[in-house]
């Protein structure tokens, strides 16, 4: 089982009670799937390929390819093109992967001062931009293009407070802690 996952059933479930001010188990948030997404843009079939390697690497699961659904000429992309690959994590691997986000990859940035606190949408989901998918420990030596990704975790709440909440519990580094 996911150090992560122990730790929200033991730790982070009552302490999160207390803060929202919950009586039911089942009203506090929780983490229900990580999305990450992966734009190529236009590059060479090889290195598309070594992208969606370097992604199985990082989430452990093959990823799906996006492709264009229209033409557009001034973008040189044809329709049918693949022009990026995301992946859903759900479970031991969304887990894992949250895991060893915020314990090892995050800290691995170059003059890192913590994540934006705008990455909230309205119903309770953040989205963190990262600009270099190196970052993660996975890749121990990459031949793809540095390319960046989002990540988006989607919580079961619709409140951003609460879902912020959820993320500092988890140990999420935001900065400046507003």
């Amino acid at each position: 089982m996911a150090r992560l996952k122990d730790e929200y059933a033991s730790r982070m479930v009552p302490e999160l009670e207390k803060k929202l001010g919950t009586t039911n188990k089942m009203l506090v948030p929780r983490l229900q799937k990580i999305v990450l997404n992966m734009a190529f843009g236009i590059v060479s079939k090889d290195e598309q390929k070594a992208l969606v390697d370097d992604l199985t690497a990082i989430t452990g699961q093959k990823p799906m390819l996006c492709k264009a659904k229209k033409s557009i000429s001034n973008f040189k992309l044809r329709e049918g093109m693949v022009i990026g690959a995301k992946v859903t994590l759900r479970g031991e691997r969304m887990w894992e992967f949250a895991d060893r986000l915020i314990s090892s990859a995050l800290p691995r940035i170059r003059d890192f001062r913590g994540v934006p606190n705008r990455g909230f949408d309205g119903a309770g989901n953040y989205t963190l931009g990262i600009r270099e998918h190196s970052i993660f420990p996975e890749l121990v030596e990459t031949n793809a293009a540095h390319s960046g990704m989002d990540i988006t975790f989607v919580t079961s709440t619709k409140d951003p407070k609460a879902a912020k909440e959820l993320l500092v519990s988890m140990g999420m580094p935001f900065a400046g802690r507003n």
